[in-house]
């Protein structure tokens, strides 16, 4: 079955000042994310990519373009990728929102949570679970292909791979530029790696 390329998307301004984007448009790397993802390009370079997928946010985007030209291929935006629908929390810095009590039901019970105006986590999960088989339906066994996305995306649908409870997730660690690989097989998945950063220089 084919093997996936989980890719978060590099730093941004939201990222480096405790910002939540969401969905928010207009939100690019800056300086330091750009450079994670040209290295990630280059710690890349000896695996052949067969297809690259993007969440449509700038962000994503951005992050796939040095992979997508170290490999000759076009970036295919799916969205079915996108960041988690976070509704009135857009834009509020995390350390206000640690104070919400909503934020403590995220963290330790987000089987239950759904953001205020946005998605409720069991149904994001399964919004990504759909993505993921639809692109593992459209390759070969054979195939490698990339996927660059968002944080609790990238956890939820590692989750859902790996046997985890949804209640488990946020004990995942999911860095800026980094990658984690699943091989997908019928009735049992495999996790290669998790949350690999390539060196920046």
């Amino acid at each position: 079955m084919p093997t996936v390329l989980l890719i978060r998307h590099g730093e941004n301004e939201y990222v480096a000042k405790g910002r939540l984007a969401g969905r928010l448009p207009g939100v690019h790397l800056n300086a330091r994310g750009k450079a994670q993802a040209q290295a990630l390009a280059a710690g890349l370079q000896h695996v052949k990519l067969t297809a690259i997928y993007s969440s449509p946010l700038e962000r994503a985007v951005e992050t796939a373009q040095p992979l997508a030209a170290a490999n000759k291929l076009s970036i295919v935006k799916r969205k079915g990728l996108l960041e988690s629908d976070i509704g009135q929390w857009e834009g509020k810095l995390l350390k206000t929102l640690q104070k919400d009590k909503r934020w403590a039901v995220l963290q330790n019970r987000p089987s239950v949570f759904r953001f205020p105006g946005g998605e409720g986590m069991l149904e994001q999960q399964a919004r990504l679970v759909t993505e993921i088989e639809a692109l593992r339906a459209m390759h070969k066994p054979k195939d490698t292909i990339a996927c660059v996305l968002h944080a609790d995306p990238i956890k939820l649908i590692i989750a859902h791979y790996a046997g985890m409870p949804l209640d488990q997730f946020q004990r995942l660690q999911i860095s800026t530029a980094s990658v984690s690989t699943l091989v997908l097989h019928e009735g049992r998945s495999m996790l290669e790696r998790l949350n690999w950063t390539a060196p920046e220089n």
